[in-house]
């Protein structure tokens, strides 16, 4: 059935439309009439939905087995690939350097802690994955899958085993709604960004952006589904044009987006703007601007450098590289500092 949908180009382009469609119905109706509203009916019924397919995992009858599998230590996993996989995982997962956060963060209420919200986001995502996976991989060992099936688990292996469990259509149903609620909410926060941008920036309406915005959105949904029926067979360097969109934008744009940010908010930004809006102890301000100035672009060039294939961690890097580079960049940052910030405030 998956495989057939793939192929039927009309199917597809009417599921793009319609939710293309519905994302900018939301979105133009503006932050509190639009996104505020709809998030705030969607995310606690994601929650529950997942709550309940947890309940049901665990009836499955491979609830030890996906726990095991999701929860057991093992430090022999613990190598520089894992950690520049999860690093790579976070940008994806947060939607860090998309425009999202930058959005979002510009609605906070004043007053509102930007450190403790932006804590409370990554708990929640955290959460929320671990639910999903307590959700899934029970009912994955129960009917003896394969767990590293990748995108083919959700859409190929999980409707057979919701087909051969009690109220499996039920509950499949439930599942297949909770999915398409966090596209949805994916979708909403990835358009926002440049919405609010030609809304605040250039006086262009929120509906007219939302509109010239969601006409670009969908002829590269359109492209991205052909890829999989009609322009399957055009591969330019190997990639069809769903290939070439993910990889430009996970392994380029991403990270290059996320260099920028560290570098403009460690070194652009006037030190009173940060402790203003960060309200951080003086040893917590200390520490973040000291991540933020040298940690962290060390490790997002890492990643970068590792997503194209350019850097194998293991054993070329190890952990006195990265000690070595944090010094270095520290001794660098320190000596161009008076010279580079200047620059970069426009001052």
């Amino acid at each position: 059935v998956f495989e057939a949908h793939n192929a039927n180009a009309l199917q597809l382009g009417g599921w793009s439309l319609l939710v293309a469609l519905l994302t900018l119905w939301i979105v133009a109706k503006g932050v509190q009439a639009g996104i505020e509203r709809a998030v705030r009916w969607m995310m606690p019924g994601l929650a529950v939905m997942l709550l309940i397919l947890v309940g049901y995992a665990f009836t499955s009858g491979g609830f030890d087995q996906g726990f095991a599998f999701l929860f057991s230590f093992d430090t022999s996993k613990l190598t520089g690939e894992a950690l520049l996989a999860a690093l790579g995982h976070a940008f994806f997962t947060l939607s860090l350097a998309s425009g999202a956060i930058l959005t979002y963060g510009s609605y906070i209420p004043d007053g509102q802690s930007i450190a403790r919200t932006t804590f409370m986001v990554a708990i929640a995502d955290t959460a929320v994955a671990l639910l999903a996976g307590l959700a899934i991989f029970p009912i994955i060992f129960a009917n003896g899958m394969d767990p590293t099936a990748g995108p083919g688990l959700i859409f190929m292996s999980l409707p057979l085993a919701f087909q051969q469990m009690p109220f499996g259509t039920l509950f499949g149903v439930l599942f297949f709604a909770m999915v398409s609620i966090a596209a949805l909410t994916s979708a909403i926060s990835m358009i926002e960004a440049t919405v609010a941008y030609l809304n605040e920036k250039h006086g262009i309406s929120r509906l007219k952006a939302a509109m010239g915005a969601g006409a670009v959105l969908l002829v590269i949904s359109l492209l991205a589904m052909l890829s999989f029926n009609l322009m399957a067979g055009w591969t330019p360097l190997g990639k069809n044009f769903f290939d070439w969109l993910d990889y430009l934008t996970s392994r380029w744009m991403m990270p290059l987006g996320g260099i920028f940010i560290v570098i403009f908010a460690g070194y652009a930004l006037r030190s009173e703007i940060m402790r203003e809006e960060l309200d951080l102890p003086p040893l917590g301000y200390a520490l973040w601007l000291f991540m933020v100035r040298y940690v962290c672009p060390v490790l997002i060039t890492m990643v970068f450098l590792h997503a194209l294939g350019w850097l194998g961690f293991d054993p070329l890097v190890r952990w006195y590289w990265i000690v070595g580079a944090v010094v270095v960049l520290t001794l660098l940052g320190e000596g161009l500092r008076p010279r580079v910030m200047p620059a970069l405030a426009g001052r």
